[in-house]
């Protein structure tokens, strides 16, 4: 969407409030030997007390309230009373909500307690490569040239992106135009980022995969050749200086 009046940015911050919190208080609250179905529950009751209503629910019917993507799991990982967490998991925790008419998305990936297996390392540059990505968005910059530039930065730290993952546009829907905000510089889009559009930006690094393939369940995304994934989000307002972090309270830099 592209804000016009002052209501409309006041309806995407308080739905994005209602996401960043949630994810902040999901990300606090998760331990060892707690089940990915307690975590949702938690974060639902979250959502919930905003008024807030479950996004992938409402636009997909998912089954859950949140996606919560462990280990090999790169995103859309159902919520399960049998998937216990470990010390050491790379989780992953991605929140999308309706509320008031007005949508918002958000997600990390992080460490669950010590970091036992090395995943620190691609998370950090998930979260910088994000860091970097934002602040060089504004109205009229290439979409695609932000794509290269989140790619030229993962190779850097020695990763990839995930090409059949996107950051998309948001506001009145969970996905609107500009469409696709890929990873890598799409030689094929000419769109730029336009003054006042609201869009949700998300780095998809990875240690092997550049694609992913759909298990079982028929929601779950994993590598193609395997590997793991980091994913951090923001919804932005695209402005002609320093784009608006809407979902800043999520802390995800921190």
């Amino acid at each position: 969407m592209s804000i016009t009046k002052e209501a409309e940015l006041i309806g995407m911050q308080n739905a994005s409030e209602a996401v960043a919190y949630t994810l902040k208080e999901m990300r606090n609250y998760a331990q060892p030997g707690m089940t990915t179905k307690e975590l949702d529950n938690y974060g639902a009751k979250i959502l919930s007390d905003y008024g807030a209503n479950s996004a992938p629910f409402l636009t997909y019917k998912f089954p859950g309230w949140t996606c919560i993507s462990v280990n090999n799991e790169f995103c859309h990982g159902i919520p399960s009373d049998k998937r216990i967490l470990k010390e050491g998991d790379l989780i992953n925790i991605d929140v999308s909500a309706e509320l008031n008419g007005y949508w918002s998305d958000n997600g990390g990936s992080f460490v669950l307690g010590e970091d036992v297996n090395g995943h620190q390392k691609l998370i950090d540059a998930s979260k910088q490569i994000l860091y970097k990505a934002i602040n060089n968005i504004k109205g009229g910059v290439r979409i695609s040239d932000i794509g290269h530039l989140i790619e030229t930065e993962a190779k850097k730290h020695g990763f990839k992106v995930i090409k059949d993952l996107t950051g998309h546009g948001i506001g009145k829907s969970l996905h609107e135009a500009p469409g696709e905000i890929a990873n890598y510089r799409d030689r094929f889009n000419k769109t730029r980022f336009k003054k006042n559009s609201v869009v949700a930006i998300e780095t998809f690094i990875s240690t092997i995969s550049t694609y992913t393939a759909t298990l079982k369940d028929g929601w779950t995304l994993v590598g193609d050749k395997g590997g793991f994934m980091a994913q951090h989000e923001h919804t932005i307002v695209v402005t002609d200086g320093s784009p608006i972090i809407l979902t800043e309270m999520n802390e995800i830099w921190n």
